[in-house]
């Protein structure tokens, strides 16, 4: 696996001047930041910084020579989840079925977030965040039985399938639209097939 890679978590991000104070006061408490999809300089990494509110997210390019830890969302599809928090009940649920799936997986958003630094952003709220790899088609039949799945679970469950030319929400893959919306580095594109590269590109 090449990296880092769309909504890995990683540590060493120095510090921001012209942020806001609240930017300063989280990385100052050493928590990590969350790679974006955004075309960069090549010794950049484009992050996400996150705020103990919803409506605090900060984006900022990481140096990659600042790196000091990375933890991808697969690191955290078997790590222990305690705590009675919807979100983390459903993945206790899922786990079985995603692990059964011949996919690498891993847990994103805020449940991975928590599983990644033990802080506490889960809310009864919450809705459980997975990342399903998919380098080879997938049919949009396949994409509705596991969305019908997701349906049993302790609370909402949104799934981003990872490709070779972006990322696609399952849940729009299982739809009925003909085109989809894929997002890549350089914006979201509608396309009918996300997995051919050329049109993904254009």
């Amino acid at each position: 696996m090449h990296g880092p890679l769309p909504h890995d978590l990683l540590w060493g991000m120095p510090r921001l001047d012209a942020a806001p104070a609240w930017v300063h006061a989280v990385l100052e408490q050493g928590q990590p930041v969350v790679v974006r999809r955004e075309a960069l300089a090549a010794d950049l990494v484009a992050v996400g910084i996150r705020g103990p509110r919803r409506d605090q997210r900060y984006a900022a390019g990481l140096p990659r020579a600042a790196i000091r830890r990375r933890v991808s969302p697969e690191q955290l599809a078997s790590v222990e989840a305690e705590g009675d928090w919807p979100a983390l009940q459903a993945l206790r649920q899922l786990r079985p079925l995603f692990d059964a799936l011949g996919l690498v997986w891993g847990v994103g958003g805020s449940a991975g977030y928590q599983l990644a630094t033990g802080l506490t952003v889960l809310h009864q709220g919450s809705d459980l965040d997975l990342i399903l790899r998919t380098p080879q088609h997938l049919s949009r039949g396949w994409a509705a039985e596991l969305v019908a799945e997701l349906e049993r679970a302790a609370c909402r469950v949104d799934v981003q399938l990872q490709l070779p030319t972006g990322g696609l929400a399952l849940r729009e893959w299982a739809g009925t639209a003909r085109q989809v919306m894929l997002k890549t580095d350089h914006g979201a594109r509608l396309v009918s097939n996300p997995w051919q590269p050329l049109e993904a590109c254009a």
